[in-house]
Order: structure tokens, then C-alpha cells, then sequence
């Protein structure tokens, strides 16, 4: 019987051996989770039989420690959650390995070829939200685009007083009280400048002027406020059309909303015009929450999508699989889908990669612990022999 026992440690010690070695071989690894081996002993009723290993658990929810990348498609993942990866064969994966490029066609790979997966957006650039599917950034260059559109908020000093020469001259600084520029583009990529000139008219009462690289253009606007110094009018958007050489005509929004007439200095809040020159793809930007933009040489960025992490109830009784990945299991529960920073799950980082979670300190000291096990059952059999010896000589 105690042949059986001492071998039946030499079996557990052997697994355990090799979850052992595991995670030291792993220890570098990118995004892997360390295991143990649990034993468990066996009786029949109250005879006592050995050891054996009960089951291999996982620490997939404690964390690896953060260190810095070297691409914008480094991810770590800051708190709960996994990555959604899927195949050519269309088999989903889990993981934390954030090793993460381009294919030749655009989609987010990680270092097995799997596609991240992700909400994209439509035609138009709007977040297909639900939709969970491959993700893929734009490759290409972005053509111009026209002004259409301003927002401008700006207080006005309501101690100014009113222009001493009349009627208004843009080239006469004594015609109006104050002056901005805005950058705006025309249909071809071309940069122009807009300026608005402000010029009192009376008590709580402004008038904007415009002209587009030194030509009046548009119909003056009014500009009224109330005795509290919110503005009245206009309550809707101006419309500013001008003429351009070689291009369609610009045609402006103007929205004055949150202006104001308080007794400090004029000062501008908000200036943001949309509109841009052609330009080309430099990179790729992803923020905390998972959304994902393709930069561009004219300083812009386009939504491609939002990147989406998965949860369990017990993630650790997901199933290990190559490449640092895992798959859904009974025991771990049907994942659970959010965006970064959403709920329970944590938020994206770029530029950054976890690592493995291996306490190579306490490995080693389990390698000596084990080492010393493997030989204490192994003195148990040669001691047995031993007797065995005895006996027989005996007989």
C-alpha cells in the first residue's frame, strides 16, 4: 500500500512540476496568466490512498503589471475584462495579449492573425452601436472638405461705446470696436479667411459685418441681449454665402449661442469651424474608451470604430488555448459585451502592454518545495524496497 501512496505523489508532484515550469517558461510572456496545481487527498472510507491533483485553477483575474509600448496598437487593459478576437474560421478567442497591428487590408490584427472585433461605423462615420463585427481603419487618403458650419461664442464689453465714424469701413479702425479671424477651406482644400467685425449700434445692440480674404460679403447680422446680458437674437443660425474662384460657393452656418454682453473685455470662448483640406493617413489613435481614429496629415481624425471588451462571471474557468488566448467554457458563463470603462470593465491603454502575472520569486521557492516533495516520495519507495529486501532475505 505504501508503494501506491508514495507513488501516487510522485504523479501529483509531477503535474504540479509542470505547471510550475509553465509559468516560468511564461514569465515574459505578454498578457499570460499563471496556474497552479491543487491537491487533494484520497481515502477509501477511512484508508488512507495518496494524492492527487483535484484540478488546475488559473489567476486570470489578477493582473500583470503595465509597462510602456511602442505603437499606438499596443494595448493594455487597465481592470477587468478581455479582448474579443476571432479567427478566419470564425472562432471567437479571449485574451490580454495586447500585440496588436494592421493586416494588408486595414483590420486590427493581433500576432496571430486573429481580427479584433468591435462596433464600426457606416458610410458616413456614425458608430454602428450592437453591431459587433471586424474592425478595419481606412487606409487611404480623406478628400477636402468645405466649410459649412461655425460655432462662435464671444462676450461683448457692454461698457464699449459706439464707433465715432460711421458707416462702417473694414479698413478704418475707427468704424467698428472689435475684430476675428476664422480659418475656413472651400471645396478644393483651399484655406481662406473669414473675419467678423463687431460694431456697436446701440444700448444691449451689436452688429457682425463678414467679409472672406479682405471682400464684404453677406448681410449684416444683429446681435441683441437682453438687461442680463444673455443674448435674444438671433435665435438661429446665420447663413453666410460667398463666391470662390474655381470652387462651389462657400456657404456658412454661423451660431452665436452662449454669446454674451457683461462689462469685461471682448473675448472669444469657441471659434471651431469644420472644414479641412485633402490630407493622408499618418497613424492610428485609440482612446480609453475603445474608440478607435485614423490621424491624418491636416491635423484631423476620423472615427473608424470602438473597440469592445468582454467580461465573465468566473473568468477563471475560461479554457487556455495557444497564443495567450482563452475560450468560453460552462464553467465561465456566456461573456458579457461593454465598451471600455463601461460597468465592470476596464479602460483601453495605448502605447502599452500587460504583462504576465508569474511571481518568479515564488515560483522558484515551489520548484525547491516540490523538488524536495519528488524526493521525500521517492526515499518513501526506496525504503520500502528496502524492507521488501529484508523480508525476503529473511524468509
Amino acid at each position: 500500500m505504501s508503494f501506491n501512496i508514495a507513488n501516487s505523489g510522485l504523479n501529483a508532484v509531477t503535474e504540479q512540476l509542470t505547471s510550475i515550469s509553465n509559468n516560468i517558461a511564461n514569465s515574459g510572456t505578454v498578457g499570460y496568466k499563471s496556474s497552479r496545481a491543487e491537491f487533494s487527498s484520497i481515502y477509501a472510507q477511512s484508508q488512507p490512498l495518496g494524492v492527487s491533483v483535484s484540478g488546475v485553477s488559473q489567476s486570470i483575474t489578477r493582473g500583470g503589471d503595465i509597462s510602456a509600448g511602442s505603437s499606438p496598437l499596443d494595448l493594455a487593459i487597465s481592470g477587468n475584462g478581455f479582448f474579443v478576437v476571432r479567427d478566419s474560421a470564425g472562432t471567437t478567442s479571449y485574451t490580454r495579449a495586447g500585440y496588436f497591428g494592421f493586416d494588408k487590408e486595414g483590420f486590427i490584427v493581433n500576432n496571430n492573425d486573429m481580427k479584433i472585433q468591435g462596433y464600426p461605423v457606416d458610410a458616413n462615420g456614425n458608430l454602428q452601436v450592437g453591431t459587433v463585427s471586424d474592425l478595419q481603419v481606412s487606409t487611404g487618403s480623406i478628400p477636402a472638405k468645405a466649410t459649412d458650419s461655425l460655432n462662435f461664442t464671444a462676450n461683448f464689453d457692454a461698457e464699449a461705446t459706439i464707433p465715432a465714424k460711421t458707416p462702417f469701413d473694414p479698413a478704418d479702425r475707427d468704424s467698428f470696436n472689435n475684430s476675428y479671424t476664422t480659418q475656413v477651406f472651400d471645396s478644393l482644400g483651399r484655406e481662406h479667411t473669414m473675419t467678423q467685425y463687431f460694431v456697436k449700434t446701440g444700448e444691449n445692440e451689436w452688429e457682425a459685418h463678414y467679409s472672406v480674404d479682405g471682400q464684404t460679403t453677406g448681410t449684416p447680422t444683429t446681435l441683441q441681449f437682453d438687461q442680463n446680458g444673455v443674448m435674444i437674437a438671433p435665435t438661429g443660425n446665420v447663413d453666410i454665402t460667398t463666391p470662390v474662384s474655381g470652387a462651389q460657393d462657400l456657404n456658412i452656418s454661423i451660431n452665436y449661442g452662449g454669446s454674451s454682453q457683461f462689462g469685461s473685455g471682448f473675448s472669444v470662448s469657441n471659434n471651431a469651424s469644420n472644414g479641412f483640406a485633402s490630407a493622408e493617413r499618418t497613424g492610428v489613435q485609440i482612446d480609453k474608451d475603445g474608440t478607435v481614429y485614423a490621424t491624418y496629415s491636416n491635423g484631423e481624425r476620423m472615427l473608424q470604430g470602438q473597440l469592445v471588451l468582454a467580461n465573465f462571471t468566473n473568468a477563471n474557468g475560461l479554457a487556455p488555448k495557444d497564443g495567450t488566448s482563452w475560450s468560453q467554457t460552462s464553467s465561465s458563463g456566456n461573456p458579457i459585451i461593454g465598451t471600455p470603462g463601461s460597468g465592470l470593465l476596464g479602460s483601453v491603454q495605448s502605447y502599452a502592454l500587460e504583462g504576465s502575472n508569474v511571481d518568479l520569486t515564488a515560483e522558484l521557492v515551489n520548484l525547491m518545495t516540490a523538488q524536495r516533495n519528488y524526493q521525500a516520495n521517492t526515499k518513501v519507495i526506496s525504503t520500502n524496497d528496502s524492507m521488501m529486501q529484508s523480508l525476503f532475505q529473511a524468509i
